[in-house]
């Protein structure tokens, strides 16, 4: 924002005391009122007000506290946004950066706890990231607000705490170059957001009983990094997807469609998503615990995969038989 006076952030609650987790209250003390924007709940029409501004030159970078809230925008980010450039013969674009927040814990429930990144995927015309480090954050942010695209960034409330070194200059990452976030040879796990980092206990769990679990941080879910994902599949022969949405129609399945697509014959076993059952989140602790993926449900795919490769499976029965998530 001091580099650049067109950015305007806006949202509910950005200037209240709590800064929406932390994340807008120096920028409120900098800037004040006239660049950091309280709005009502009126996200259809915000959203319409922010695409206009960026269609004329601005940069607004609009916070819901809660991604479901972003239901009501859709109009201004499908139909306006996302469309702008391919209907005015790319004589003009409406940059707009929609930063939306999931999570769980009690409370939630079932319309205040989805993750919509298979949605805001599903349209040309968006990027759309999920951060799982404080430097992505950062990073993405950064290269959101220079961006020609209009920019969803879907942020899981429970990374906020999670500490680590990010570049202190406005460092830029690209959208679509996903990280290899644990190295590995027998099987690999693409995950986003959260999904990043309970991949990342699993492959410290099944590397003590000898299982090398390559796992890749997408970073980005449009443009995905389809090269990243392909050669490491390429190398261990097993996949597993994991996601913090549905299965059905969703990221998961478009990861697995690009591995079909593209190195299927280097599969030696079907392949495992691992995500939330079909059904609405509950409202309760020990139903949530049940219902979320976590790190011991990707480690079991993981040796079920193995298992499943005639190959590899006399090396797993030992594992199998006496596995027991550490979790």
């Amino acid at each position: 924002m001091e580099a650049d006076s067109g950015i305007i952030l806006a949202g509910q609650g950005v200037d209240d005391y709590k800064g929406v987790y932390g994340t807008t209250g120096e920028a409120f003390a900098k800037f004040g009122s006239d660049r950091v924007v309280d709005i009502p709940n009126g996200e259809n029409a915000f959203a319409g007000i922010a695409v206009g501004a960026a269609s004329m030159g601005l940069r607004p970078l609009v916070v819901h506290t809660r991604d479901d809230f972003m239901f009501l925008a859709m109009d201004g980010i499908f139909n306006l946004a996302a469309k702008w450039r391919y209907m005015y013969g790319n004589k003009g674009s409406a940059p707009v950066v929609m930063r939306g927040i999931v999570g769980r814990g009690w409370g939630q429930g079932a319309t205040h706890s989805q993750s919509l990144q298979s949605l805001f995927g599903h349209f040309p015309g968006l990027y759309v990231a999920t951060p799982a480090s404080p430097s992505d954050a950062k990073g993405l942010l950064v290269g959101a607000l220079r961006a020609d695209t209009p920019v969803v960034l879907l942020e899981n409330r429970g990374l906020y705490g999670i500490e680590g070194e990010a570049d202190e200059e406005a460092v830029a990452i690209p959208f679509g170059r996903g990280r290899v976030a644990r190295s590995g040879d027998d099987v690999t796990v693409v995950a986003a957001s959260l999904m990043v980092h309970e991949a990342e206990r699993a492959s410290d769990a099944l590397r003590s009983r000898g299982i090398g679990v390559e796992v890749i941080d997408v970073r980005s879910i449009r443009p995905l990094d389809e090269r990243l994902i392909c050669e490491s599949v390429a190398k261990t022969g097993r996949l597993v997807v994991a996601d913090t949405s549905w299965a059905r129609y969703g990221f998961s399945s478009e990861v697995a469609a690009v591995v079909a697509e593209n190195v299927h014959d280097c599969l030696r076993a079907p392949v495992r998503r691992v995500t939330p059952p079909d059904c609405p989140a509950p409202v309760s602790w020990p139903l949530e615990e049940a219902f979320h993926p976590n790190a011991e449900t990707v480690a079991r795919a993981c040796v079920e995969v193995l298992g499943a490769d005639r190959n590899s499976a006399p090396r797993m029965r030992g594992v199998m038989s006496d596995f027991i998530g550490p979790y």
